[in-house]
Order: structure tokens, then sequence, then C-alpha cells
């Protein structure tokens, strides 16, 4: 099962965050969504694991789902 990820806008930091939806540990934070989804930010995030990330509108409301493959496989 991928690893899944949300990316959201955090009120309290006024910044959008990327954190692990299992632990809700905050991976990178970002100034902005575009700084978040721009090329190969998040497939380097995520790393040869891969995982799946939901992408969140400033509202909260559901925008997008990316997926990355693990690479090397198992």
């Amino acid at each position: 099962m991928k690893t899944k990820y949300t990316l959201r806008f955090d009120d309290t930091k006024n910044k959008w965050v990327l954190k692990h939806d299992a632990t809700d540990k905050i991976i990178k934070v970002f100034n902005s969504k575009k700084d978040g989804i721009r090329a190969g930010v998040l497939r380097t995030l995520l790393g040869r694991q891969g995982g799946t990330v939901i992408i969140r509108t400033r509202t909260g409301v559901f925008d997008e789902e990316r997926n990355f493959p693990e690479v090397g496989g198992k």
C-alpha cells in the first residue's frame, strides 16, 4: 500500500505544508502552493518509496491527487 501525504494550507503557519497522513509529521513547508507542486518537488521529497499526495485548495477542498511509483520495486 502506498504511503499517503497531503499538501494543504496551514492557517497558523500561513504557509503550505506537506504532511505524512498516518503520522501527521511535517515533511516540508512551502511559501506557496505553486512552490509545492512545481515539477519534481514532490517526487524528490517522496524519494524511492513513492506515494500518493492529495492536494487541497487554500480552503481545504480536494483539488487533485498525484501518484508517484516506487522506484526499484521489491
